[in-house]
């Protein structure tokens, strides 16, 4: 067998780059095609990289905490530990630094752009992207002192040196001809002082990496887009009534459990054909209409956390397709059996808070997205039901729906017409409807 080198898979359309967590074959170990062979991490998920082949892995091209660009070599399988390992087609260590930072979305001053570009050092995306909008000069850049592997700067050594400069400590022992910067145009929030722990009665949980990935994305995102949230109520009465009708035939004959999320999601699908710009992304000052509609649907984890997998091309699934793809996803989420293509390439984003009981809810974007829709808990309450014989009250199956929309591109109209639409779906359910 000729010796084949394994690539770092792509991972979705907004993954450029993976973090190896853990090789869990050494150099020299038999491996089976289709094998885990190491454990990555991005900024959306954590998984394993499949051996592309059988053999002997002949070489490691990396180490455990490296950053390596999608689509770059990361082993050699072979026939033998013992066999040469070819020149790989990756770049030297040196060129491959440079290589796998991507080029930043220009969102501070031009100058700044260039000189953190222009730095030889290696710095991850999202520390140039920091620096980029701080204004942070490429010789205070290469002056950070890093804490990461191989002296790398990391997040927390960037905000630390921004912390610095605005409360006047921030003088670089390393490099005092640093130019003057001027200090960020939008004010930051203090972080609160820590206060110490003298009397044992607070316990101190340090964030795992996804709660911190968590906690990041949503700040961007509340940074970023300028949120807005409308409400209507829903009379679902038909929906539930054909739901209890079908629900034990539909899992004797299709093995599965029908769930209100494929029929929210449905509804959803019907009202974006209806409202295409509810649909789409900015990227500056153009809107990237999305062709595709790929429903991503906030998931709790077992550990608290929060995972959002994607149901691609949900307008071509009929309701027992959008069922299976449902439980299907959400399932393996809870066993940390994603792939990172698996969470990425939504267009829309559907939480159901109403699992936790809550009638509604006011949901953060998920970005580049520019909508988010809130399911609030199903509850039976009295409401007035119009009739050809004049008005009168019952028991209703009533919810809270919740629209929130980045008002940069999507305005009331817009978003509260959406949201009516997709009520008005919920409500028009047809009680006498076939499974398929």
């Amino acid at each position: 067998m000729s010796q084949v080198e394994l690539k770092m898979p792509k991972m979705g359309e907004s993954v450029a780059e993976a973090t190896i967590t853990k090789w869990l074959k050494k150099e020299g170990d038999r491996v089976e095609q289709d094998e885990p062979i190491l454990e990555i991490a991005t900024d959306k998920v954590d998984s394993e990289v499949p051996s592309t082949a059988a053999g002997i892995l002949v070489k490691q091209l990396y180490n455990e905490g490296d950053v390596v660009a999608v689509g770059k070599s990361i082993a050699i399988i072979g026939d033998s530990a013992s066999s040469a390992a070819p020149t790989p087609s990756v770049p030297k260590a040196e060129e491959v630094k440079i290589a796998v930072a991507p080029v930043v979305a220009t969102q501070s001053t031009t100058a700044a752009t260039t000189a953190v570009s222009a730095s030889s050092k290696f710095y991850s995306p999202l520390v140039r992207n920091i620096a980029q909008q701080e204004n942070v000069s490429s010789a205070e850049l290469d002056a950070i002192a890093g804490t990461g592997a191989e002296g790398r700067v990391t997040k927390k050594d960037i905000l630390q040196f921004i912390e610095n400069r605005k409360s006047g400590n921030g003088q670089i022992a390393q490099n005092t001809s640093a130019p003057a910067v001027q200090p960020a145009t939008t004010p930051q929030p203090k972080a609160p002082a820590a206060i110490p722990v003298t009397d044992g009665d607070v316990e101190i949980i340090e964030m795992d990496r996804m709660r911190k990935l968590i906690a990041d994305h949503m700040v961007m995102s509340k940074h970023t887009s300028p949120h807005v949230t409308s409400f209507v109520e829903a009379d679902v009465t038909n929906m539930v009534l054909w739901r209890n009708k079908v629900k034990n035939d539909f899992e004797k004959r299709e093995k599965e459990k029908i769930t209100f999320t494929p029929l929210f999601i449905e509804a959803i699908v019907r009202a974006i054909k209806d409202y295409p710009m509810i649909n789409c992304s900015l990227d500056g000052t153009k809107i990237l209409l999305k062709k595709n509609i790929n429903i991503g649907m906030a998931t709790a984890l077992p550990s608290g956390n929060l995972i959002v997998p994607v149901i691609k091309n949900a307008d071509r699934m009929n309701l027992v397709g959008l069922t299976k793809s449902v439980n299907d996803l959400s399932g393996r989420a809870r066993k940390n059996k994603l792939s990172p293509d698996e969470i990425a390439g939504g267009t829309f984003t559907l939480t159901n808070v109403g699992t936790f009981g809550n009638v509604m809810g006011t949901p953060i974007i998920n970005q580049p997205q520019v909508a988010i829709m809130a399911a609030g808990a199903i509850r039976k309450k009295p409401a007035v039901i119009e009739t050809e014989f004049g008005d009168t009250i019952g028991i209703r199956h009533m919810m809270f729906l919740s629209l929130s929309y980045d008002h940069r591109i999507v305005d009331g109209s817009l978003g509260g017409s959406f949201l009516r639409k997709v009520a008005d779906y919920l409500e028009q359910f047809d009680v006498n409807r076939n499974l398929l």
